[in-house]
């Protein structure tokens, strides 16, 4: 639902009406945590909760923003998008680098990126690892998609997206987000191999919702605990090779080949391998299931997908544990994981829809006396990609 005071917003801050209105999507995985820098298969659906960008365009060059929730603005020209400085010469606040990284990737890839203001606001919480940044990356590549009235492929829009994050911001993601945001299809979960980059729609099997738990953890994704991990999966993928010369990623190596050979790498190597290589293999037995609507089948693996998190990949947080052990008693679950990278945020749950409402009091009251903290919890669907409204 678009926010309501969004265009007087920009009317106010800019004197004259917006020339469009551009959503983004945010996005939860199902399954595949972890894979996609490692050449896997990654499950996402694209969320009816969104980022909102109001936008005109400019004959001056220059982008004027305005984010609503921050209640911050910021003016900068095209031309200092290398120096990453606002008009006045000083460092881009760290929410505007997004946008900046936007404009400067587009005119990088010789597309047309005129002046612009714009003013937006999300529905995405912020470092819940429901994808926000992202989310604002895609609301903005989609308004000067249509001010410059120039088309790409979506799969090449999402890599044009991708590198704001590794190259201008500076956080080594994966490509899953932006293409889930970009290519969502309603009532659907994505099946996206992020080595050939192709993809389908996964039918979320009838009758049932996703339900968003956010424990109110802040992800602090410290840089040095991502990389770790990264650099463990690069680790096991070097001893292997010594067994295993031609692969490539942990996404060459089998699961017989893994029990083979494991027992010669070292003890973290091994764990984050042996994660990778079974949730790889939980994205494909996944999507059979969901081609057969078998919801049983599903959940069971979220769960084991969530106990590999906990176990061996150790991003995992008590929070997010307990959200999930809660869910296995309350009426109408069917499957709970936490969903992103980890170390805080969120927990997604396939609730029946017919109990979902039950089943969120349940959870909220259990989590609270367990924790003595709140947590948000949002009922939600799977969601059409990027549009112009």
């Amino acid at each position: 639902m678009i926010p309501a005071g969004l265009s007087e917003t920009f009317q106010r801050a800019f004197n004259r009406p917006p020339a469009l209105l551009a959503r983004a999507p945010g996005r939860v995985n199902l399954l595949g945590e972890h894979v996609d820098y490692n050449e896997g298969l990654v499950l996402p659906a694209a969320i009816d909760r969104a980022v909102y960008l109001n936008a005109a365009p400019l004959d001056d060059d220059c982008l004027r923003l305005v984010a609503i929730d921050l209640d911050a603005q910021v003016s900068l020209r095209m031309a200092d998008l290398e120096q990453k400085i606002d008009a006045s010469g000083k460092p881009l606040p760290s929410w505007a680098l997004y946008p900046a990284g936007v404009a400067w990737s587009l005119r990088q890839a010789g597309l047309k990126v005129g002046g612009m203001q714009a003013a937006f606001t999300s529905e995405v919480p912020i470092g819940a690892g429901l994808s926000s940044s992202a989310a604002i990356e895609v609301a903005f590549a989609t308004a000067w998609q249509a001010l410059g009235g120039w088309q790409v492929d979506p799969i090449e829009l999402a890599l044009l997206c991708q590198r704001v994050e590794n190259a201008y911001v500076g956080v080594s993601t994966g490509l899953m987000d932006q293409f889930a945001s970009i290519c969502g299809v309603e009532d659907h979960a994505l099946y996206f191999d992020t080595r050939s980059l192709e993809w389908q729609p996964a039918p979320i099997p009838e009758g049932l919702s996703l339900v968003i738990a956010d424990s109110g953890q802040r992800r602090s994704l410290a840089g040095s605990e991502y990389n770790d991990r990264r650099a463990a999966c690069e680790q096991a993928v070097e001893a292997l090779r010594r067994y295993l010369p031609g692969i490539h990623s942990l996404r060459d190596v089998s699961s017989t080949e893994f029990a083979a050979y494991s027992t010669y790498l070292d003890e973290i190597p091994r764990k984050r391998a042996e994660h990778v290589i079974k949730e790889i293999q939980r994205v494909r037995t996944a999507l059979s299931a969901m081609q057969r609507g078998d919801r049983q089948s599903l959940g069971a693996l979220m769960y084991a997908g969530h106990n590999s998190l906990r176990t061996l990949y150790e991003v995992s947080t008590p929070e997010l544990d307990t959200l999930v052990e809660l869910t296995r008693k309350l009426p109408g679950c069917v499957g709970a994981r936490m969903t992103g990278a980890g170390f805080g945020g969120c927990t997604i749950n396939l609730v029946e829809t017919s109990q979902a409402e039950v089943f969120i009091d349940g959870l909220k009251r259990g989590y609270l006396a367990a924790t003595g903290n709140h947590a948000q919890v949002y009922l939600c669907r799977a969601s059409r990609g990027a549009s112009i409204e």
